[in-house]
């Protein structure tokens, strides 16, 4: 008799022991890093956290960027840990300066960790991440970066930028999968790992890592999802045979004609083009209008427009373009549902001088 409540999905063959070190080597190729690589099996918060675990320690001194909630997270980690953390607090919505990193940095005591992120889909704002690292590398500072939102939609050098340790996730930009992320980890950010007293035997342990980087790299610990490797496969080959800077510059299009579509709307973006990510464009609502209303006008058109996260009071509305919806279509539809929305609900919006900004944008 047929066992009419079987799936398929649920007979799916065990990922090959042998690919694990393929897929860490390839990931290590599109960060251009020869750090050791690790793989999480769990979404990018989970390596985030783990990096955080793994280098707290009573006498450890971190100076903590924060610029959303993800960094206010990391800080809380470090905490938990005995670290003691510095936090720096951006104003809403916007990156950190420059300047006020340095301030922090040459107040002493000397700092150990300086960890920040890189392009922050909460607000659409993009960290001045090669500054910041020069400024850490001169103090012999080790560096932690979130580039979970930034991996395929901003170049990220590992190798020339001196990052330590490097957090990213393949659901973003990459187009792949949330249920695993990796690590790039550099022998001074081992060092402070390895340190007595390392956590072990947990699955926020990097020093557990290190052990099957230095095992051979065969079978993860555990009881791997191997739907999520085979996915994350799939998605390193469309990178590929794409190739990594144009999957940048596809990002990088779809965020210039976002911009010149709201400009041409008459709802300019929130940071100039400097200070923006590649991934979301954010946009001011206007003072006399509900965020929500917008949101729910625009999904009665199949647009999803989503509020910045931690942005108050600054009131932002995201328009997406990234992995796949970095395309002509998306943008021009995130747009124009946006000056809909504004339409309905009694604002002046120039959708035609919109949509021709947008096709400008993709012809030139």
């Amino acid at each position: 008799m047929s066992d009419l409540g079987w799936n398929p999905l649920h007979g799916v063959p065990s990922y090959p022991a042998g690919r694990y070190a393929v897929l860490a080597d390839r990931i290590g190729g599109i960060l251009h890093s020869r750090n050791d690589i690790l793989l999480v099996q769990a979404e990018a918060v989970v390596a985030l956290e783990a990096a955080a675990v793994s280098l707290a320690r009573p006498g450890l001194r971190a100076l903590n960027i924060v610029t959303s909630s993800y960094g206010g997270w990391f800080g809380q980690w470090l905490q938990r840990g005995g670290a003691s953390v510095k936090d720096i607090v951006a104003e809403p919505g916007l990156p950190i300066e420059t300047e006020v990193v340095a301030k922090a940095l040459d107040a002493g005591p000397h700092i150990d960790v300086l960890a920040l992120v890189h392009a922050e889909s909460a607000s659409g704002s993009l960290n001045p991440l090669p500054e910041i690292l020069a400024l850490a590398r001169a103090r012999g500072v080790v560096t932690v970066v979130d580039a979970v939102a930034s991996v395929g939609g901003h170049r990220l050098d590992v190798d020339d930028l001196g990052i330590d340790i490097a957090v990213i996730g393949p659901q973003k930009a990459l187009g792949g999968p949330a249920g695993v992320s990796a690590l790039s980890v550099s022998g001074r950010a081992w060092h402070l790992i390895l340190r007595d007293g390392a956590p072990r035997d947990s699955i926020l342990s990097l020093a557990d890592q290190k052990s099957w980087v230095d095992g051979g790299r065969r079978g993860l610990p555990g009881t791997p999802a191997p739907l999520e490797f085979f996915a994350l496969e799939k998605a390193l080959d469309r990178i590929e045979a794409e190739g990594l800077e144009n999957v940048v510059a596809r990002h990088a299009l779809a965020a210039s004609a976002t911009r010149a579509g709201l400009a041409a709307l008459g709802a300019p973006a929130w940071v100039p083009a400097a200070k923006a990510s590649n991934l979301v464009t954010a946009v001011p609502v206007p003072k006399a209008l509900a965020p929500a209303a917008l949101i729910a006008a625009a999904g009665q058109l199949g647009v999803e427009l989503t509020e910045g996260v931690g942005t108050a009071p600054a009131r932002l509305m995201r328009l997406n373009h990234t992995g796949p919806r970095a395309a002509f279509q998306t943008v021009l539809s995130n747009v124009v549902a946006y000056g809909a929305a504004l339409r309905q609900a009694g604002h002046p919006s120039d959708i035609a001088a919109a949509s021709e900004a947008i096709s400008a944008a993709y012809r030139s």
